[in-house]
């Protein structure tokens, strides 16, 4: 394991070389947010410095015996970005395409999140590279524990709460759970959220996130003057946050037009009947080849002639190459930086409103503490409760975030991300630098 330390007191150091110098990417977009917040707020270098650097990195070898006997060597990561508010918070994904810049960034973005929405968190990220795909449920599973128990030290509900994302689900939660409290010698509910609920998981945890992302849809729908009964939207992604969105925006009145996920796309001019595609996509596994509908690429699909567009799959499909087709009248990210920074500057100049990740899709989050706070009490909510609440935490940071913009004449992401870093540099100037 090796793991880096980042105090605080280290993040004022004068170079700055470490932070401008990545590669195009969600880092890179990442921190170019920050930065504009940081100018926004007043704040100097060294608070900068301070919130650009993740507080610890944790990366892991993975050995993995897989079922034919051979061995298997994969690298896992768990990046904790700041703990100034709290204890934190953030997924796990299992993909190919994780690398460590990328958990960076995602873990600093749950830093916005929590503090957006006020959930007494910091923000985290881990990913295993490994496409889950090609692997059975028992190696997932050893793959899960060894992660687990090499990432142990800096973990619990005191610590950091992993939850899950793309590529792993409550089972995930689940094996990673017993595996703490087996070291531990006694169950440990709160060291993960998004368990099944016979294992302290929450009622309405699973649709926590697509909920979120409605809620917010339907608000900025009709900031812009558009009555969601009449609105169309397309969604890309049609995973655990897009299967989720397409069907609410679909009982909410709003035609949705088209879908697509990893495979390919799905396109019907008078509205998806989406119980049939989900009864489709249940039996296939892909929205490809679903009779009820016609074939369309992701390309044209993020272009079409809709009112609400919602990324809901990975970051950057949204970029400089393709922000400029783009006919939505409102972009609702649910996915994890699925716009890039040159992308947002061309949609804010076609007057997209565009409405950020950290806000959009912090009904996961929300719902995870809400998931913490029972197993931690052993006292569980209705899913009707949970559903309310969750309601009236998402209008509240609507809201704050609509208020904000109007205040500063500045887009909905950075007043959000304006609101988050002011309350994350509060929290670290009242706690004050440890010698």
């Amino acid at each position: 394991m090796t793991a880096v330390d980042h105090r605080p007191g280290a993040a004022t150091a004068s170079t700055t070389t470490p932070l401008t110098t990545e590669a195009p990417g969600p880092l890179q977009d990442a921190r170019e947010q920050l930065r504009s917040a940081v100018e926004l707020l007043g704040y100097d270098e060294g608070m900068f410095q301070m919130l650009a650097a993740p507080r610890r990195e944790v990366t892991v070898s993975i050995p993995l015996r897989r079922d034919d006997g051979s061995v298997e060597l994969l690298t896992g990561h768990r990046v904790q970005h700041n703990l100034s508010r709290g204890p934190a918070k953030g997924g796990l994904r299992f993909s190919p395409e994780v690398d460590l810049d990328e958990v960076r960034a995602l873990a600093m973005w749950m830093t916005w999140k929590c503090a957006l929405l006020d959930v007494p968190y910091g923000g985290a990220k881990g990913g295993v590279a490994i496409d889950p795909r090609r692997y059975s449920t028992s190696e997932l599973e050893r793959v899960t524990r060894r992660y687990t128990s090499e990432i142990m030290p800096v973990i619990g509900p005191t610590k950091d709460i992993p939850a899950p994302d793309i590529g792993t689900d409550e089972d995930t939660m689940a094996w990673m759970m017993d595996t703490f409290s087996v070291a531990s010698g006694h169950t440990v509910l709160g060291v993960v959220t998004g368990k099944p609920v016979s294992l302290g998981g929450s009622l309405g945890r699973a649709s926590a996130t697509s909920r979120g992302v409605v809620y917010t849809a339907l608000a900025a729908l009709r900031h812009v003057g558009c009555e969601p009964t009449s609105a169309t939207a397309a969604v890309q992604g049609f995973g655990k946050v897009g299967r989720g969105a397409a069907r609410f925006l679909d009982e909410a009145g709003v035609r949705v037009l088209a879908v697509s996920d990893q495979y390919g796309g799905v396109h019907c001019a008078d509205g998806l009947d989406l119980a049939a595609l989900e009864a489709h996509v249940d039996e296939t596994g892909t929205v490809t080849g679903f009779a009820g509908a016609q074939p369309v690429d992701q390309a044209t699909l993020l272009a079409l002639d809709v009112d609400l567009l919602v990324p809901a799959a990975v970051e950057g499909v949204l970029h400089a190459d393709n922000a400029g087709s783009v006919r939505a009248r409102v972009v609702v990210e649910g996915a994890n930086g699925p716009t890039t920074t040159e992308a947002d500057r061309l949609l804010e100049e076609q007057g997209v409103l565009v409405v950020p990740d950290i806000l959009a899709n912090a009904g996961g989050v929300v719902v995870s503490y809400f998931e913490w706070v029972q197993a931690n009490q052993a006292y569980w909510w209705s899913e009707a409760e949970v559903e309310a609440r969750l309601a009236d935490r998402m209008a509240s940071a609507w809201q704050q975030v609509l208020a904000e913009s109007t205040r500063r004449q500045v887009p909905l992401r950075t007043a959000a991300t304006c609101l988050a870093v002011r309350r994350v540099a509060e929290a670290h100037r009242q706690r004050g630098l440890y010698p």
